[in-house]
């Protein structure tokens, strides 16, 4: 049974994603459907790529990832698909994917569609699980895409004592994860002292390995379970109390 995962900004209030659902179902082929979310902001790219990319890899190879999210931004109706380290990925051609890979596949195919509605997805989606599901040769699922529409996501940027970074993600318990990862901090900080200042706040300066290291109402930071940095309060709402959003930069001092 293939597994197919849907990550969306379509929400749960409509018909949409069970649009999809239907016509995924409804090619005779044994799928396993999982929802990843349906609730990625309006439009927001970088958020989507931030929670696929992140999730992914706890699948098994050969897993098909879709991904809706601003599908027409481009004012063109491509989708596209390829494989990337064993998994397969489709979704539309609006630089997400370049957000997602450090580096992408040599080979990216342009799914061909019929559907003149205003909501191609079902057929869309479900011609391309079909052919991969079907262990065709995945060259004849489409014409080659020679330029991909690229996007470029803000790094991190560093000196010999310092990252200036930018806050990439609010999750659901409003704990604020940055775009640095836990090897550049330690490759950097080789054992010295830090201070991660942000905003007008007192600068965080330990690491914790859990949100209850620090006692109820505390600031802290640790590294999540994707290796991200993050900026937390235990048991509170550390973006809304500490004034922290999307885009907003933080630095980290260390110290000899």
């Amino acid at each position: 049974m293939t597994i197919v995962t849907l990550t969306t900004d379509l929400g749960r209030r409509d018909y949409y994603a069970g649009l999809i659902k239907g016509g995924l179902l409804s090619t005779g082929v044994a799928l396993n459907i999982i929802d990843i979310t349906h609730h990625i902001k309006t439009y927001d790219i970088v958020e989507a790529s931030f929670v696929l990319g992140n999730v992914y890899q706890s699948f098994p190879k050969g897993s098909i990832h879709i991904v809706s999210v601003n599908n027409f931004d481009e004012g063109e109706k491509q989708f596209i698909t390829m494989e990337h380290e064993g998994h397969f990925f489709i979704g539309p051609d609006n630089g997400i994917f370049t957000l997602m890979f450090e580096e992408m596949p040599k080979k990216i195919y342009a799914i061909p569609s019929k559907d003149k509605s205003t909501f191609p997805l079902t057929e869309i989606f479900a011609q391309a699980v079909a052919h991969i599901s079907s262990e065709a040769p995945f060259k004849e699922i489409g014409k080659l895409v020679k330029k991909p529409v690229q996007r470029i996501t803000l790094q991190a940027v560093i000196s010999k004592s310092q990252i200036r970074g930018s806050v990439i993600h609010i999750d659901n318990y409003d704990n604020v994860i940055l775009n640095i990862k836990k090897d550049l901090f330690l490759r950097m900080q080789a054992g010295r002292s830090f201070s991660l200042f942000f905003k007008r706040h007192d600068p965080i300066k330990s690491l914790s390995e859990q949100y209850s290291d620090v006692p109820v109402g505390d600031t802290l930071c640790l590294f999540n379970s994707a290796d991200y940095l993050e900026i937390a309060i235990n048991l509170g709402k550390a973006a809304s109390l500490l004034g922290l959003a999307v885009d907003d930069t933080v630095q980290i001092d260390f110290h000899d």
